[in-house]
Formats: structure tokens, C-alpha cells, sequence
């Protein structure tokens, strides 16, 4: 019999765009101010093209899911820059083979 499985408190965090200064430091300034902790990160620039990958922990947070990736969404597009947010447990669902 298998123990069902306690819901991840973690989302994954996904920045694409033109490579530009203080991408890295808006988006951990950001999740800084509402209390989520970065537990992993991936960047890369790949010709002029920056991409980042966080694992966070939402335990923390001020402000619930939506609201981060609505927040975050809208600053980003000012920016130029695509930012997604999911929790992780729909990110794995997704990415499964």
C-alpha cells in the first residue's frame, strides 16, 4: 500500500529573455521581499539570450503562488523578459515521460 504524497511546498521559476544587467539580482530582490527561498539555480546566456531556472521554497513566502507569478509576470514583461511560475508538483506532472 503506498502512503500518499505530502504536497510540495517548492515551485519552479523560469526567466528567458535578452540578456540585459540585474536580471539575477531583480528576480532574487523580488522573491527576497516576499520571503521565498532560493534553493537552486541554473543560468546561462546562450548568444544573447539569457535563461535561469530556480527551484524555490514557498514555506516562507508573504504572498501565495498566484499572486508571485502574477507579481512577478507583470515586472517582467516591462522588462522584456518571460518569467513563469509553477508549483512543482504541475512542473513534474508536466515534464514526465
Amino acid at each position: 500500500m503506498t502512503m500518499p504524497r505530502e504536497e510540495s511546498n517548492r515551485a519552479i521559476i523560469t526567466v528567458l529573455g535578452l540578456d540585459q544587467i540585474g536580471i539575477i539580482a531583480w528576480v532574487s530582490g523580488r522573491l527576497a521581499e516576499y520571503r521565498v527561498n532560493i534553493l537552486d539555480i541554473s543560468q546561462t546566456i546562450l548568444n544573447e539570450f539569457f535563461t535561469m531556472i530556480m527551484v524555490v521554497d514557498l514555506e516562507p513566502a508573504t504572498l501565495e503562488l498566484v499572486v508571485l507569478a502574477r507579481e512577478l509576470e507583470e515586472e517582467a514583461n516591462e522588462k522584456g523578459l518571460q518569467v513563469k511560475v509553477q508549483h512543482e508538483d504541475i512542473f513534474t506532472f508536466m515534464h514526465r515521460i
